[in-house]
This record gives structure tokens, C-alpha cells and sequence, in this order.
């Protein structure tokens, strides 16, 4: 398949001058464009392909909103997520809309205003939600879009997944092969879909190794290290501690790993705790984190990459791809202390 980038490379130009002149854009004189369009034919870009975007008049763009709360940019996942989506994008000569909305009104109206308002082809939604009103808005609209995350409302609709409920398992199995009996956990915010994936896949791991959690000793955090931090806390100031803790990301790992620092326990040795995500600090973390790995920058880049093969397709097939997790043990976890 020739893409705009192998154009690019031929006529010695760049992927934006190739996009603006098969978009039939004025700023692009009339000799490059033709220069342009002779080269994509010669290799094989058809005349039909070259139509299909002229009379669609895309705008080479892709809106990313990035739902945080916070006024600063701190998430490594959302930084690995962001790299892979912008290196495939320029890759395949899209531009790349990137924003931060809290979750909410705010949020939807600009999806509204993007959606309606032509200044992107498409969105990849992330961190879909178990009523989610942003696919709801763009399913109803009929607006391009790929979710990095299963949606509960449309559950056709094109995504790619981690298997969060095979990835809780493995740490299930691990934390019951090292004896461990009282576990507990620190979810993520009920409202995302893979919080329900995760938190289903713990149980059902350990219930087949004849284990429960006891439902005071699950927690709601927020995805943050201070959540972490706050509500490990809390678990680790009971009378009859747990002597393991699942957090359902690495930073509330680090959180969790922290408090039993700061109280002179030895992770790994009094207490043992996993993350989910597998972000690259994790392996530098005092101890490293045993964590479920996700390949978030490769993810990126596939949900881009299909995203665009539907802006350029008549008729777009709906894609479901979900990832297999593997388990990544570190010295975060070691066999249970007794008492």
C-alpha cells in the first residue's frame, strides 16, 4: 500500500505539502499539485483514491481529547499513549488535535464543537466509560472514531484492548503462588469499562485458587500516586494489615509502596504490591514494580493507524483487537510474611 509519506519521500517534499495538495487545498501551487497527483499515480496511489479525498475535503486531522483533571500533564501512560499516536499519525501525514477536558460538560461540548465544526476527520477516544456520552454523541452523529477501550454502549464499534481480566488473573495466580491470603486492592474510578474488567478478573483468579477479597479491603483511587499513597495508608494502618495490594496502575502502585516505606516496612519482604500498565519507570522504582505490561505506545499507534484506514475506506469494517498481557515479576513481591 503507497502512503503519503512514500509520496513525500519521491517528489522530495513534505508529507503536509503532499496532504494539502491531494486535499486540493489553494495554498499549494498549481505545478507541485500536479507534480504531486502524476508521482501518486505512477506509484500506484489511484486517481479513485486521489478523488475520494478531494471530494471529501479532509482536514489531514485527528482530535485526541485527554480526560484529566489535572492542570498539568503528568501521566507517563497518557505520555506513551501520546507518542505512539503522534509518531503514526505524521507517519501516515495526519496532523495530530491534541487537548485536555475534565470529564463532563466541558468535555462533551468540545467534542461537539470539533465534531461539528470540521477541524477533524476523526477521534481515538480513550479511556472509554461504562455510559459513555462521548461515543454516544459520535455513534449518534455518525462521526469517525476508534477507542482505545471496549464500550459498553456500542459494543461493534472499532477498538483496541488490553485483556484486563486475563492480566488481574496473572496477578492473581502469582500473589496465591506465593502464599498470600489476605489481599487487597485499589481500583480505578468504577465509571471506566476496564475498571470492571480488572477487578473481575482479580476475583475470579483467586477465587479459583480458593481466595476472596473481603469487600471492606476495596478501595477506589483515582489513578494518581497520591490516591495510592492516601488509601495504602489506610490499609496498612489496620490491625490485621494485608499482606499483599493490588493497584489497578503502576503510579498507585508507587503510592502504595511509599506509605509501607515511610511506616519501615520492606516491600517484597513485609508487604507486597503489583501494578497494571507496566510504564517504564516501574523498573527503576525502589524496589522494581511487578506489573502487568501493556504495550501503551504500540497501542497508540494502532488505534491511529485504524482510524485512518477507516477515514479512507467507503465502507470501513469494524476492527475489535484485543491484546494479550503478560505478567512482569520484579522485587516488588515475595512469599507472604506470616502472621
Amino acid at each position: 500500500m503507497v502512503r503519503i509519506v512514500d509520496i513525500a519521500k519521491r517528489v522530495n517534499r513534505s508529507i503536509t505539502t503532499v496532504s494539502r495538495a491531494l486535499n486540493g487545498y489553494e495554498d499549494v501551487s498549481p505545478e507541485t499539485r500536479q507534480l504531486i497527483i502524476d508521482t501518486a499515480e505512477e506509484m500506484g496511489y489511484t486517481p479513485n483514491s486521489i478523488a475520494q479525498l478531494l471530494q471529501r475535503k479532509q482536514t489531514m486531522t485527528i482530535g485526541l481529547v485527554l480526560p484529566t483533571f489535572s492542570p498539568r500533564f503528568s501521566d507517563p501512560y497518557f505520555s506513551e499513549l501520546l507518542a505512539g499516536i503522534g509518531n503514526k499519525a505524521a507517519e501516515l501525514g495526519y496532523d495530530l488535535l491534541v487537548s485536555t477536558r475534565p470529564p463532563g460538560e466541558e468535555e462533551m461540548d468540545y467534542y461537539k464543537k470539533l465534531s461539528a465544526g470540521g477541524r477533524v476527520d476523526g477521534f481515538i477516544v480513550i479511556r472509554t466509560r461504562t455510559n459513555d456520552a462521548r461515543i454516544r454523541l459520535l455513534v449518534d452523529r455518525k462521526f469517525p472514531f476508534v477507542a482505545f477501550g471496549r464500550s459498553a454502549y456500542d459494543p461493534e464499534s472499532s477498538f483496541v484492548d488490553e485483556d484486563g481480566h486475563l492480566g488481574m488473573q496473572l496477578i492473581a495466580e502469582h500473589l496465591s503462588s506465593l502464599g498470600h491470603k489476605r489481599i487487597a486492592c485499589i481500583t480505578s474510578n468504577r465509571d471506566f469499562t476496564f475498571t470492571h474488567h480488572r477487578l473481575n478478573g482479580l476475583l475470579d483468579g483467586l477465587a479459583k485458587a480458593g481466595l476472596e477479597i473481603e469487600p471492606g479491603s476495596i478501595l477506589e483511587g483515582d489513578l494518581t500516586q497520591k490516591s495510592g499513597y492516601e488509601l495504602g495508608s489506610e490499609l496498612l494502618e489496620r490491625k490485621q494489615r494485608p499482606t499483599a495490594i493490588a493497584a489497578f496502575n503502576d503510579l498507585m502502585a508507587f503510592g502504595v509502596m511509599s506509605a509501607a516505606q515511610e511506616r519501615g516496612l520492606s516491600v517484597g519482604k513485609d508487604i507486597s504490591v503489583t501494578g497494571f500498565d507496566g510504564i517504564p519507570m516501574g523498573e527503576y522504582s525502589h524496589p522494581p514494580l511487578t506489573t502487568v505490561s501493556q504495550p501503551i505506545y504500540k497501542i497508540g499507534a494502532m488505534t491511529c493507524e485504524m482510524l485512518v484506514k477507516a477515514l479512507q475506506s467507503d465502507s470501513p469494517a469494524k476492527e475489535h483487537i484485543l491484546l494479550q498481557p503478560s505478567l512482569i515479576v520484579r522485587q516488588s513481591t515475595g512469599a507472604a510474611s506470616p502472621g
